[in-house]
């Protein structure tokens, strides 16, 4: 009797039925962390429009993304916590962020506007200009990504400033092409925007993991 209750499971164990199941369980969890990147970005838009507060909300989007693969407890209040503390101890980085961002923006400007002379020297400038300020974006975003509660803004933005550079340059390819889908998907439907940068929020956490960052 043990024998053929043995088999009766083996047979339910390699059903159609059984692997259309054990199919389905790892496709929920898929749409459950997406479900989550999509919170993460409502979450993340809402906290970030005033916008010295943007790296803040997206260093919480990220910490939430990571308790919640983590299997932590992951909501509202937690997200809220890690944001207050985030927006107190790196609104000076944020500003400096924003600022190195202007001055670029402005350069940028200057060197399409026309008015200089050089012609193909002015171009060249301009492209060192544009790749400047996405490395600059990126930079800002690996340091939300990988910052901790209580840890320094400025140490962690230096680290990746390093990474950016230098010792990871493919994730920040990756993240670069994270912020192009943000960008064409806010220019062809707006409220895609958020969903949009819950993914970027995602995208920036798998980076870190990727090379072995918690």
């Amino acid at each position: 009797m043990s024998g053929t209750g043995a088999a009766a499971r083996a047979r339910a164990d390699i059903s159609p039925g059984a692997a259309g199941s054990a199919d389905r369980r790892p496709l929920a969890a898929r749409f459950a962390l997406f479900a989550e990147c999509l919170l993460a970005g409502v979450w993340l838009l809402l906290a970030a429009l005033v916008l010295v507060t943007a790296l803040p909300a997206f260093a919480a989007a990220c910490g939430h993304l990571r308790r919640y693969l983590d299997a932590e407890r992951a909501g509202w209040r937690e997200f809220a916590a890690e944001w207050a503390a985030a927006v107190r101890t790196g609104w000076r980085f944020s500003l400096l962020w924003w600022a190195a961002l202007a001055l670029l923006a402005f350069d940028l400007r200057v060197v399409s506007s026309g008015l200089l002379p050089g012609g193909p020297a002015v171009a060249a400038v301009g492209a060192v200009t544009a790749a400047a300020a996405v490395a600059v974006v990126v930079t800002g975003l690996r340091a939300a990504a990988a910052w901790r509660p209580g840890a320094d803004w400025f140490r962690t933005g230096r680290a990746a400033a390093r990474r950016t550079l230098r010792t990871e340059p493919g994730g920040s390819a990756l993240l670069a092409g994270g912020l192009a889908v943000v960008g064409v998907a806010a220019w062809m439907l707006p409220p895609l925007a958020a969903p949009a940068l819950g993914c970027l929020a995602a995208c920036a956490v798998a980076v870190e993991r990727r090379y072995g960052r918690p």
